[in-house]
């Protein structure tokens, strides 16, 4: 339509009204709509497992605990520094950031899995994709990772990882 319409415009000697209008400039083009290819649904079909979402989720913290083991590790310094001799510190402090890196590799990747699957399950359940579900997935993990220090924790370990996933997808804005 462009096109005719510049043609149109552009020849003063054609007997053709001038067919462009402001209506029809501000119009947007019309995009076609590319339907998802076999293998794309079977990856969409893969990833919406919640076993395998839970998994994956799980690795993915494990691997950033790792990272921040590994970082916050290289901070750790011994109390008796200048006692130590350069080898003593450099050992010190590769068992310290392996320490770390693995207790933080395991916290992230049980954190991972348990706020992914609740999350997942929940929504299946209820059929719906709402902050609903971020609440409830936050109040589960958060009392999991807290239940060793009894019912007192396990509830406040709820509310605070609820209101921390719900104050993340606030500013991530998931959800409208």
């Amino acid at each position: 339509m462009y096109c005719l319409a510049t043609i149109m415009t552009s020849n003063p000697d054609s007997d053709l009204p001038n067919a462009s209008s402001s209506q029809e400039e501000s119009k947007p083009p019309i995009e076609t709509i590319r339907l998802p290819t076999m293998e794309e649904i079977q990856g969409q079909d893969i990833w919406n497992n919640c076993a395998v979402r839970s998994v994956m989720s799980g690795v993915m913290g494990g691997g950033l605990g790792l990272a921040m083991g590994l970082f916050l590790g290289s901070f750790d310094t011994p109390l008796l520094q200048d006692q130590m001799t350069g080898r003593q510190q450099l050992v010190f402090q590769a068992k310290q950031m392996g320490q770390r890196s693995w207790s933080n590799c395991k916290s992230f990747a049980l954190m991972g899995f348990v706020f992914s699957l609740s999350e997942c399950i929940v929504e299946k359940a209820r059929a719906k994709h709402d902050i609903t579900n971020t609440v409830v997935a936050g109040c589960v993990t958060g009392g999991t990772i807290s239940a060793r220090g009894g019912p007192k924790a396990a509830c406040v370990g709820c509310a605070g990882f609820a209101a921390f996933s719900v104050a993340i997808e606030k500013v991530l804005e998931r959800y409208t």
